[in-house]
């Protein structure tokens, strides 16, 4: 069921608009009109791919309830069957003041297409939210919507409003944590007005066009790229008109939203709402597939979380954020690790290990089977001594004894894996033979040629669509059953890029190695992108002295930033401390940053998260200090080289003790040892601490006495060697 509403208070209006008011409509696509999903969504459509266990529809319908919208028109295309068919026999069919209407077509190949068989429809009577299926969000509309409406009051072409949020893409992949590519948006910052849009951008260039009448037009532009557009738009009845008008206009953003943005001569404006500690996000690719799952399983969407979106189905949320339904047989010998989902009905036997991952309802996995990092849906079979890594099983495929699936697997429907067969890194797999171009309309065909619920009919097992499965059982060992996708010419690192698995180290170091010759040729240009997204050039040099070391100050704020969000990305999605050691690497390089300011940030963010994980007591937060200093030493360590870098820790040990972590204060001398015995600072570095802050005011000296028996404990120790030797 969707989160319910709140109660509006009764007034009187004199505002004409107000006393004409339109119920709140919203335009949900429930096609992606893209490929990025294959081979599932030759047999499913996406919007009913389980999200945590849920239809992912169901989180979009949910939040829209909530938001206040009244009316919802769905528009089905491919697999259109079976979108209608699960909105009629779900409870979004029996809402009270939301209602849920269907539009179908069977040859709509975009968004455009859509649009504008919406405005024949004349089902639009004012102002819409216009949304894909496949957005998870938790933001409130009130203001956004609100901004929207008094600024058509003063300017009838402000005919749109772009929900965006701030998030930094991956300095190393020019990527973002969802797998899209990195975003540059120009913005008028008193206006809101969206100024520019380009989301392929040539990065290696070093830099982007802006036509110069964009900055005479306007007294202030900000060029960002730390923005993430959350796909969810305020809309006038404009928009459905110019889709009309413009029957170029296909794709959403590529299309409309740059056209618009170039066009000079009707005037058309688009305005941006920056949300802030709300969340909204599409799942565009496998990566973001991953990346939501996580957050939801996280509960950064509440409450739009499995527990409380489940209805009848009873969930217990656990400790380190597992999920348990009902009817789960968990043998005895059994574990299961953080951010784990069950679903109902499943078994689990002896010595089978299962962490960061999503199981679906009705499973069978057997004994000693190792489950990291994936989504297991509906009905699957998983015999003993299996191991899966990062990967995507869908509804009723079997694993031999044995099997294993490399990082990146793709499982479709009811595939079998024969005994002791390795399923090679990043394949997809299908019991559909694959297509032989990659066009979006080529799921209609399939659509139209299959029975509408996932499964082939039996008549077709030999046709075009389904493979004679007597002969494919080498392609999946023996006793499988499916096809090897193979990969199309030049589109391997997208398989990478986009993947539920980590990017692999390799990758990594190699795109590191490339964006370090890249930054080589760039320096030599004056004109650069500075890491907090400002155009600078040569003129820049010539400001204050005070400026610089304000900008400096600005920077480094946002590397911490920009590593404590790395570092906690690497505890809750259980990153390897090598990954973790090349993503902090990619930041210092883009910030400019010094080893010694990668240390300090790290451990910032390592105490910082100490504090804010769970405890009642002095002693329950010195072990969380000391679970997190064990578990990330190495990466700690991996950027103190010197015993003044170590100093510096410790410096800002003192700062945080003072300022933003003061529950530490009591706990310094023990945090102290703590660091000791880790090997994380040498005796030498706490001794040259303590004798520097000697000379210091009393008032500097707090530390320092708090920990003199450990410190005179070192000295003694010290002196005893010099003794023996």
């Amino acid at each position: 069921m969707g989160a319910q509403k709140k109660g509006a208070t009764a007034r009187v209006s004199e505002d004409p608009e107000e006393l004409t008011r339109h119920p709140l409509q919203a335009i949900l696509l429930a096609d992606s009109f893209t490929t990025k999903f294959r081979p599932i969504t030759l047999e499913r459509p996406k919007v009913l791919l389980p999200l945590a266990n849920i239809p992912m529809i169901n989180y979009t319908l949910a939040w829209l309830e909530s938001a206040g919208v009244e009316e919802v028109f769905v528009f089905c295309c491919a697999h259109s069957k079976q979108v209608i068919d699960y909105l009629e026999s779900s409870e979004w069919s029996s809402q009270p003041n939301f209602s849920v209407t269907t539009i179908e077509s069977h040859n709509s190949i975009s968004a455009g297409d859509a649009l504008r068989l919406i405005y024949e429809r004349n089902v639009i009577h004012g102002d819409f939210v216009l949304i894909s299926g496949d957005t998870v969000s938790n933001m409130s509309l009130t203001q956004a919507l609100q901004e929207h409406k008094d600024r058509r009051k003063k300017d009838a072409n402000a005919i749109m409003t772009m929900v965006v949020k701030q998030s930094k893409s991956s300095p190393i992949t020019q990527q973002s944590r969802l797998g899209t590519d990195e975003l540059f948006m120009a913005i008028n910052p008193v206006t809101k007005q969206l100024l520019y849009y380009e989301d392929k951008a040539e990065y290696s260039k070093g830099f982007i066009s802006l036509d110069k009448t964009l900055i005479a037009d306007n007294p202030s532009v900000i060029l960002h790229n730390d923005k993430q557009d959350c796909y969810i738009d305020i809309c006038s009845q404009e928009v459905l008109s110019l889709f009309t008008d413009n029957f170029d206009y296909q794709h959403l953003r590529r299309h409309f939203v740059k056209g618009l943005l170039v066009d000079d001569i009707m005037g058309y404006k688009i305005f941006t709402h920056e949300i802030q500690s709300s969340y909204a996000a599409r799942i565009d690719n496998f990566r973001s597939y991953d990346t939501i799952s996580k957050d939801i399983i996280q509960r950064w969407t509440y409450p739009f979380v499995p527990d409380v979106l489940s209805g009848s189905s009873a969930i217990k949320v656990e400790r380190q954020g597992t999920y348990r339904a009902s009817d789960v047989t968990l043998s005895r010998c059994a574990q299961l690790g953080s951010f784990t989902f069950i679903g109902q009905g499943t078994k689990i036997g002896n010595g089978t290990k299962i962490s960061h991952s999503v199981i679906g309802e009705r499973c069978t996995i057997g004994s000693n089977v190792t489950i990291e990092g994936s989504y297991i849906w509906n009905n699957v079979t998983i015999e003993d001594g299996c191991e899966l890594r990062n990967a995507i099983v869908c509804d009723g495929v079997i694993l031999k004894s044995g099997a294993v699936l490399q990082p990146g697997v793709i499982l479709s429907f009811k595939v079998v894996v024969g005994q002791q067969f390795v399923v090679p890194a990043y394949s997809k797999v299908s019991l559909l033979q694959q297509p032989t171009q990659q066009d979006s309309d080529e799921e209609l065909e399939y659509a139209d040629s299959t029975s509408g619920t996932g499964e082939l009919r039996s008549d077709q097992l030999n046709g075009d669509i389904a493979p004679d499965l007597s002969e494919t059982a080498s392609e999946l060992g023996t006793g499988g059953v499916g096809y090897i996708w193979t990969v199309f010419e030049g589109a391997y690192d997208e398989e990478w890029r986009h993947s539920v698995a980590p990017i692999p180290t390799d990758k990594l170091v190699k795109l590191m190695l490339d964006k370090d010759e890249d930054e080589e040729l760039l320096t030599q240009d004056g004109n650069v992108i500075s890491a907090s997204g400002e155009l600078k050039t040569d003129s820049d040099g010539n400001g204050s002295e005070d400026d610089d070391n304000e900008d400096s100050r600005d920077d480094y704020v946002s590397f911490e930033k920009e590593v404590e969000a790395t570092f906690l990305r690497a505890v809750h999605e259980n990153v390897k401390v090598d990954l973790a050691v090349l993503e902090v690497n990619a930041l210092r390089l883009s910030y400019n940053m010094a080893s010694v300011d990668c240390g300090g940030a790290i451990f910032y963010s390592m105490m910082k998260l100490a504090v804010e994980s769970p405890h009642n007591s002095a002693s329950e937060l010195h072990r969380n200090a000391a679970d997190i200093v064990t578990t990330w030493q190495k990466l700690l360590k991996s950027f103190l080289h010197d015993i003044d870098e170590e100093i510096e820790v410790i410096l800002k040990f003192e700062e945080m003790c003072l300022e933003s972590a003061k529950e530490f204060a009591a706990l310094f001398p023990q945090i102290l040892h703590l660091l000791y015995d880790k090997e994380i600072l040498q005796e030498d570095a706490i001794l040259r601490w303590a004798d520097e802050k000697e000379g210091a005011d009393e008032s500097d000296k707090v530390f320092l006495k708090r920990s003199e028996k450990f410190i005179q404990w070192l000295r003694e120790a010290e002196e005893e060697e010099e003794e023996d030797e």
